[in-house]
């Protein structure tokens, strides 16, 4: 038996809409062309210092992500290959 507590059909709508939203293609200009495009001119030494160490630590969290799901697949592929035993 189901009771209102036990389904909300909001927070479904909204998890299956972000879910659909994330198959969706990524429009061409994604943030790192954006960055690229910016003149940094105006910027400071110890801005341009900042601006390097915020994306190198993105870089490393990329990196990261990126490692986690080859794992992730590689230990997928390793399960169907053995016949899940």
């Amino acid at each position: 038996m189901l009771t209102a507590h036990s389904v909300d059909s909001k927070r479904w709508r909204v998890d299956s809409a972000r879910t659909m939203d994330e198959d969706l293609p990524r429009p061409k200009g994604d943030a790192a062309s954006a960055l690229a495009k910016e003149a940094l001119d105006s910027y400071s030494q110890d801005e341009l210092a900042a601006r390097i160490a915020l994306l190198e630590a993105e870089i490393a969290r990329v990196r990261a992500h990126r490692d986690k799901a080859s794992a992730h697949r590689l230990a997928a592929e390793a399960l169907f290959r053995s016949g899940g035993q």
